[in-house]
């Protein structure tokens, strides 16, 4: 096909779409559902009606091809485990009494039975659920989620291509079931999975299916010769079936490199590149392997993770390159929409000039079927688009809010001193000891307690005018005193204040600072039934006035024990935000890291003595690739440095991190200097605690040993034995107890058995040691 005619076959389509509804109907019917107030029957209508919306409007933007499969009730991951019939031994009775029931099981546990351990996908803030395999894994094909759902949009009248995570992500994302030895590899189960995915497409193609998408971004990370042997050998098998749909193998996030050699030999009928932001590589790349041939090209043009409009005239820039380099081009954003708000359109708050910066889903959608049309019909025929698009890029660009020079000139003057503190952790140590004067193994919480319905009805009554500010602070007094009042009886040692008054952790700080812009409709989902409303990172960042100290030293006024500060560190305050574009993210960083010590200088001030400085989204934030990795941790390390770096000796500074793979930025974390770090590790059996062991970690480390993100309740003995493998890796004087993250998301009961038995398996393990039976 020549280039002209690849242009005008050029059609829109997009890799996945946000689950939750226009008002998060879905999170609610879940919920509903766990609660025992929405039957199966009518979760499973609110399912199939969000699906035929977003189906419709999909196809009414003009999208050609609709996604199917990419719906959830929990995670995508899971529902391939589910697909390939990876249910753990744990889960099988559950899931075979109950399919619906054994599925939430293996996403949130019971009280019997562990779910399954969660993980981030990728560079992002979704959290998906690692499959457990094993050398007796036995994979059966289980169809019936991808065909009915396929068959509903089928029905609709529309094109429709399902979308399955491949089958060497599959693996690569696994880890080994617990029992089996550390050192076996997921990928070895291949030539047994393949089978299954064959059959599985087979169904779809018995069901209608022209086109199935097969899921491939664990190839754009680096990947040994085996690996990619893997991958060739796994696209030769499936793209050599008989009975089976045209195969577009998709991959975002980053550069495919040494893989899309493989992949443009492999015999399938097309790829899926993003060629965004560390992925715009790709372009090259492409057109060093000479392109694809006779094959189908889908191009992620449109950032399908940030919510910044597109530049339109770059895009068709990149179209344009790549006509000449595949039999067919169509447009798409560069990966799911699930990791962007549903719809722009929802933000009456935000400055209507300011509102025309920003593309949620529903405007990602436009874009991408306006730069298709322009591809197919030519640049006439979007000249309108094209010049509004060209005036609200200016208008950012030219906007005071993203240029503050009394910002810019204090960061210019950052100097290696404020980046470094002292004296060392070794001084500080003593110092910090003799002035908190704490038992072995002291016990504390990660910074929030429940965030009850009383809580967020006051916090929506003061937003709508229904009570006043002093009312609204007299509630947020009285839960502080219940929390702290819980704490000194349970036998905490360092306490927090419970947040009640955030709405969620880096939101809160938005709010307080400028050059941010807050949503009210910005749903992302995180996991499961949670979502946040990530901020909007627009401008140069700065901080007022004091952000936590009025609640901080409330707390410590009712209790002589410890209360710790609770910040949330610059790193995540970006990765949980939609970061600017227009500068590097280290110059961001570093105007964020300046306003928190602003706010650490100031809780030393009123008499606050432990400081937690939150960060959580260092790891997930890491580049996909090695070759990114170390000026990232460099200004990631410098900012958190940065922020805390003021600090007197005597200040005991925490951080915290959950739910992401730390073996490989262990140094990293050295690096930041904190006195203390608190990391999840209840679901991953310390696996944590030995990395850093390994590592030779010298400071202080608390490992999780309560599972915040399951509603079940630890036992005093469980707690135990996690602590016991904790002390194996982790001397006493330098060991916390402590759950795995916040406990924001949990209910009150659960949190008070949870945290009590924490308590007592702390003061066993104590007694132990003192008697010197341990």
């Amino acid at each position: 096909m020549t280039a002209k005619s690849a242009a005008a076959a050029a059609r829109a389509t997009v890799y996945g779409y946000p689950r939750q509804g226009p008002d998060r109907e879905l999170k609610k019917a879940i919920e509903g559902y766990w609660k025992g107030r929405v039957t199966a029957d009518t979760l499973h209508r609110t399912a199939a009606e969000l699906r035929r919306s977003a189906w419709r409007q999909l196809a009414e933007a003009g999208v050609h091809e609709v996604p199917t499969g990419d719906f959830s009730y929990y995670d995508h991951v899971l529902d391939a485990t589910v697909m390939v019939g990876a249910i753990p031994d744990r889960h099988r009775a559950a899931v075979k009494a109950d399919a619906l029931d054994g599925y939430f099981a293996m996403a949130r546990g019971t009280q019997e039975v562990a779910p399954l351990e969660m993980t981030k996908w990728f560079d992002t803030n979704y959290h998906y659920l690692v499959p457990e395999l094993g050398p007796d894994t036995v994979f059966a094909a289980d169809s019936a989620k991808q065909v009915g759902e396929l068959r509903e949009a089928l029905a609709l009248g529309l094109a429709a291509r399902p979308v399955l995570v491949g089958p060497v992500t599959y693996l690569l994302l696994a880890k080994p079931a617990p029992g089996v030895p550390d050192d076996f590899e997921p990928l070895t189960l291949l030539d047994r999975l393949l089978p299954v995915y064959a059959e599985v497409l087979a169904d779809l193609r018995a069901a209608g299916a022209e086109w199935v998408q097969l899921d491939e971004p664990a190839l754009v990370q680096d990947r040994t010769p085996a690996e990619l042997n893997a991958a060739a050998r796994a696209y030769r098998e499936l793209g050599t079936l008989t009975d089976r749909p045209r195969l577009l193998v998709a991959s975002y996030f980053d550069r495919l490199g040494e893989a899309l050699p493989v992949l443009a030999k492999a015999p399938v009928d097309g790829l899926a590149l993003d060629f965004t932001g560390p992925a715009a590589g790709n372009l090259d790349d492409l057109a060093a392997v000479g392109g694809l041939p006779g094959k189908r090209l889908v191009a992620g043009v449109v950032d399908g993770r940030n919510i910044w409009i597109n530049d339109f005239e770059r895009s068709l820039s990149v179209l344009g390159t790549l006509l000449g380099l595949a039999d067919r081009v169509d447009v798409s954003a560069s990966c799911s929409l699930l990791h962007v708000p549903l719809d722009a359109a929802a933000e009456r708050d935000i400055e209507p000039q300011i509102a025309r910066w920003l593309a949620f889903a529903r405007q990602k959608t436009t874009e991408v079927v306006t730069l298709a049309r322009g591809l197919a019909r030519g640049t006439d025929t979007i000249a309108a688009e094209l010049a509004a698009n060209r005036a609200d890029l200016a208008s950012r660009a030219g906007s005071p809010i993203t240029h503050d020079p009394a910002v810019r000139s204090r960061s210019h003057a950052v100097t290696v001193a404020d980046t470094r503190r002292s004296p060392s952790y070794t001084e500080r140590s003593v110092a910090q000891r003799a002035h908190l004067n704490l038992p072995p193994l002291p016990t504390t919480t990660i910074g929030s307690f429940p965030q009850t319905g009383e809580l967020r009805t006051a916090r929506a009554d003061l937003r709508a005018g229904r009570i006043g500010t002093a009312a609204y602070e007299r509630r947020i007094e009285a839960e502080i005193r219940e929390v702290i009042a819980f704490q000194e009886k349970a036998g905490l040692d360092v306490l927090v204040h419970g947040e009640p008054e955030r709405n969620d952790m880096v939101q809160y700080f938005a709010e307080q600072l400028t050059g941010y812009l807050a949503t009210r409709h910005g749903w992302v989902q995180s996991y499961g039934t949670r979502y946040v409303r990530p901020p909007i990172l627009a401008g140069d960042i700065s901080r007022p006035e004091p952000m936590t100290v009025r609640w901080t030293t409330y707390a410590q006024s009712l209790t002589s024990r410890p209360v710790k500060g609770m910040l949330t560190g610059p790193v995540t305050m970006l990765a949980w935000s939609f970061v600017r574009d227009d500068q590097p993210l280290s110059e961001t960083a570093r105007q964020v890291a300046l306003a928190l010590r602003d706010e650490v200088n100031d809780l030393e001030a009123a008499g606050t003595s432990v400081i937690q400085v939150d960060e959580p989204a260092l790891r997930e934030t890491l580049p996909l690739r090695a070759a990114g990795r170390a000026a990232y941790l460099a200004w990631a390390t410098e900012a958190f440095r940065l922020t805390t770096g003021g600090a007197r000796p005597a200040t005991q500074i925490h951080t915290h991190m959950c739910y992401a793979e730390f073996g490989d930025v262990v140094q990293a974390i050295d690096d930041l200097d904190a006195d203390v770090i608190s990391l999840e590790a209840a679901r991953s059996h310390m696996q944590v605690a030995r990395e850093l062991a390994e590592h030779g970690y010298p400071r202080e480390a608390g490992p999780g040993v309560y599972d915040i993100h399951s509603p079940r309740v630890p036992s005093a003995a469980e707690a135990t034995a996690l602590l016991r493998k904790g002390l194996e890796a982790i001397p006493a004087e330098r060991l916390w107890v402590n759950p795995d993250c916040g406990l924001k998301t949990r209910g009150w009961p659960e949190v008070r058995a949870s945290l009590e038995n924490l308590v007592t398996a702390a003061r066993e393990v104590r007694g132990q040691l003192s008697s010197g039976a341990f």
